[in-house]
């Protein structure tokens, strides 16, 4: 199945930033290709495309002509499912982490500790708690983060392309490669420790396709919680003490910080 996006830091992923030179003739994935993956992914469901990704003009424009090829659209939503996956496996992670309790014995910032952080509810009530130039934070190094992962030059500099255009959808380019940060950083942002460098193609494959079930699982999962603090009935969450939330989950988009 090609998971609808929503439109995606890897736990396991074969496609990600280890700063080993990637062959420069990748092949762009087909139709055919997703139909193989699905297969892979989940015999039971199979290939299930809704929106039609590239087959054909399912995404042309006014004039009937789309401004992209069916290869390049294919890339463009299995790096975006990939990403979000990710994102939604460390949001997961940390939903649960903070609903439970579990902090830091540390200031967040001046004198906001994370005890006292944590003492205002669940997660959604301490994102409110927290001041908005430490959202901030979070949001610009969030940004630079995906900067760096649809830049040419960093990815050139892995010896990568960028995924519409021959490139690995989910790579993230190493942060160690020569210019693409302006100051020495001793650690990657993917495999820092360098675990993933010794396997195999075949143990990158099977890996990756586990991180892709994860992440859709995931992105099930973190939208369950937010919904199981709103009030509603979601089985299986219900009985987790997940805290209620009374506020506005998408107040940041309104402009409401």
């Amino acid at each position: 199945m090609l998971a609808l996006p929503s439109m995606s830091l890897s736990f396991t992923g074969a496609f990600s930033g280890a700063p080993t030179v990637q062959r420069a003739d990748v092949r762009m994935e087909s139709v055919a290709d997703l139909k193989v993956l699905a297969k892979q992914l989940n015999p039971a469901v199979g290939y299930w495309n809704p929106l039609k990704i590239g087959e054909g003009d399912a995404f042309a424009e006014s004039n009937g002509v789309s401004a992209y090829t069916d290869e390049e659209l294919i890339a463009w939503f299995r790096h975006a499912e990939i990403k979000h996956g990710r994102v939604a496996m460390a949001a997961f992670v940390g939903f649960t982490v903070q609903s439970i309790g579990v902090y830091f014995p540390w200031n967040m910032a001046g004198d906001l500790s994370c005890a006292a952080l944590n003492a205002v509810g669940g997660p959604g009530a301490q994102w409110d708690a927290l001041p908005t130039a430490g959202k901030a934070q979070i949001i610009t190094f969030v940004g630079l983060l995906e900067l760096l992962s649809e830049s040419s030059y960093a990815l050139e500099k892995s010896g990568a392309k960028h995924y519409m255009k021959g490139g690995k959808p989910g790579f993230f380019p190493s942060l160690k490669a020569e210019g693409v940060i302006p100051h020495p950083i001793p650690l990657d942002f993917f495999d820092p420790f360098g675990f993933q460098k010794k396997l195999t193609e075949e143990q990158k494959s099977t890996k990756l396709l586990a991180e892709i079930n994860n992440g859709r699982l995931a992105m099930i999962g973190i939208f369950g919680c937010i919904s199981a603090s709103k009030g509603l009935i979601v089985p299986g969450l219900d009985s987790m003490g997940i805290a209620p939330y009374s506020g506005e989950y998408m107040a940041p988009f309104e402009g409401a910080w």
